[in-house]
């Protein structure tokens, strides 16, 4: 006998014991499902043997497992488990035996047929009963079971699939159909090209699976877990999917277009949007609850910059303007009007007390921060201006564009410093480099550009880049720079020496954004084709890819202090991703082929 709690078998009624435990014992989670057809071997195996021999064999072989476990007896007739898992094997035998002991009642009988005779068993099957999610042991030793090389267990996998495949004609087998494809998915079987319409597997849990292609369309996908999962091509044309889980947590619904970018609060407790749809969206980051909403932009947001104080951001639109806002009371504070084309970046001086704006009109405009008044028109470039900024005193202004120019200006009088030329392509941005100080430039000739800001002399040429760049970013130490292009490549260069560092691959179109992590050990990027990919540094590797926006991602930032990535995308939402990295460290090698 074996003492269970408080109740006692005998030796001969473990097994339905067992059952019983696994009926009270396993709660529900989530879980997640996959169907495959190859049932060569199985049909052989099942439709060939006319005797018991198959079942006594499975018995056979569990029993010899029993003896192995680890169990004490305490009386005449009487056993405890010395651990919980070794309940949960005894529970896993039980639910394999119930799968594979069944057999057609008809000795010559083909697939189809097979596959209807078996749909009228799976209701009575133990994996029915209740949802295996929060009795990992339990699904782990099955899962094991799938690799196991004794030819007893040949058929679990497609029997397996089989109680996927009944879950699309009788919603009464969701719960086993969900257990199925989560043990499948354990057991790290790709399940791509499936076609999975009706299934029914809601709480399954898919993390990390391989999904390419799986048609998905009508299924019951309820509280499936599809994080990190590849979902590259798979077809979700009205499935269910109420509480589904991407892997990322709520999205910051609310704007109506694209989302051009994405900003934290020097805090970290806010966060600011701008979208093609004309406003600007100002958000909580712990509650991800939408504070305000800044209309008043008669053309899509170009891009936005908080106050150096945190209490008010600038914008600035293809409405030819520039607009100062009150973050507390979502309000707008000045109007800067003047410049005579869409205007391409605004920016606070370093005290807050001046706003700098450039446009593709050709001119740098000053603006008093708090009347709203133009101070300085800065005159001189043939070419938009695509960005301008404060050096770090406030004195001076760089200022880059369309004409393949630098230029340096005096914010006082106004007057044009210096000329940075030696760019053989329209210079798109322009960045300033504390410790020098030096002026870096990146520009569509391919190639990065670092200057001495106090005079004309060209420092360092880096060059690597197949196509244009868009956009670079300097590592917190100021000792590293990442850039990315419309070469679907992200580069990373020593500042001092200029090298390249690495060359991180793996985006299949132009990388549009990236940022380094505060402690400068990894990078997220993000691209044309839809997905977000974390580096790692040093080694240049690829950690994760992270997969859920459905359009072009537009920007990417890390959280400070939380392992968390914030992302917008031309599918007008923000999503937050949870980037723990043990499990996909774990899992990536054994079957992501």
């Amino acid at each position: 006998m074996f003492l269970q709690n408080e109740q006692i078998a005998t030796d001969n009624e473990v097994i339905s014991n067992i059952s019983t435990l696994f009926r009270s014992n396993v709660d529900p989670i989530m879980d997640i499902d996959i169907y495959e057809h190859n049932m060569k071997q199985e049909r052989k195996s099942n439709e060939e043997n006319k005797d018991e021999a198959k079942y006594n064999d499975i018995t056979k072989v569990i029993e010899t497992h029993n003896k192995k476990t680890k169990k004490i007896r305490i009386g005449a007739d009487q056993y405890t488990f010395l651990h919980k898992s070794c309940q949960e094997y005894y529970a896993a035998q039980k639910i394999i035996l119930d799968i594979l002991s069944w057999k057609p009642d008809i000795v010559t009988i083909d697939n189809q047929q097979f596959q209807q005779q078996f749909e009228s068993h799976v209701q009575t099957l133990s994996i029915n009963c209740k949802l295996l999610n929060e009795e990992l042991g339990i699904i782990q030793f099955i899962a094991e079971r799938i690799h196991d090389i004794n030819p007893i267990f040949v058929n679990l996998k497609a029997r397996l699939f089989r109680i996927i495949e009944t879950s699309k004609r009788d919603e009464n087998v969701s719960i086993a159909a969900a257990n199925a494809i989560t043990i499948l998915n354990s057991a790290n079987v790709n399940m791509h090209y499936k076609d999975w319409n009706n299934v029914k597997i809601p709480y399954a849990i898919l993390d990390h699976a391989f999904l390419e292609g799986t048609n998905f369309t009508n299924a019951n996908l309820d509280h499936v877990r599809f994080y990190q999962t590849c979902l590259n091509k798979v077809n979700f044309t009205d499935a269910s999917m109420n509480d589904i889980y991407f892997g990322e947590y709520a999205y910051l619904e609310g704007h109506s277009d694209k989302v051009n970018g994405i900003q934290f609060s020097s805090d970290g407790t806010k966060i600011i949007s701008y979208s093609g749809d004309k406003t600007i969206r100002i958000w909580d980051t712990s509650s991800r609850k939408q504070l305000h909403t800044l209309q008043g932009h008669l053309g899509a947001i170009i891009a936005v910059q908080f106050s150096h104080d945190g209490f008010k951001i600038v914008s600035c639109s293809w409405d030819r303007t520039a607009r100062i806002w009150d973050i507390s009371l979502g309000q707008q504070i000045q109007l800067l009007k003047g410049h005579l084309d869409d205007v391409r970046s605004a920016e606070f001086s370093s005290d807050d007390s001046k706003v700098v704006s450039c446009s593709s009109d050709n001119t740098i405009r000053i603006w008093n921060a708090s009347s709203g008044k133009q101070i300085r028109l800065l005159e001189g470039h043939s070419g938009s201006v695509r960005t301008a900024q404060f050096l770090e005193d406030d004195s001076k202004i760089v200022s880059c564009s369309w004409d393949k120019t630098i230029r340096i200006w005096d914010v006082f009088s106004g007057r044009q410093l210096l000329l940075l030329e030696g760019h053989e392509g329209r210079v798109t941005g322009v960045q300033f480099i504390p410790n020098g100080p030096k002026i870096l430039s990146y520009s569509m000739d391919k190639t990065i550009r670092i200057w001495d800001a106090l005079s004309d002399q060209k420092l360092q040429l880096l060059e690597g880049h197949a196509d244009e760049i868009y956009g670079v970013q300097l590592s917190l130490d100021g000792s590293k720079v990442l850039s990315y292009s419309r070469d679907k490549t992200i580069r990373i260069w020593d500042l001092l020496s200029g090298k390249q560092i690495q060359v991180l691959e793996g985006h299949s179109k132009s990388v549009n954004t990236a940022r380094f992590s505060f402690d400068g050990s990894r990078i997220v990027s993000g691209s044309n084709d839809g997905t977000i990919r974390l580096w790692d540094v040093s080694s240049g590797k690829q950690i994760q890819v992270l997969e859920g926006h459905l359009s072009t991602i537009t920007g990417v930032e890390f959280f400070s202090k939380e392992s968390k990535i914030l992302s917008c995308s031309d599918d007008s939402t923000i999503r937050m991703w949870d980037i723990s990295l043990e499990r996909k460290i774990q899992l990536t090698e054994g079957y992501i082929d």
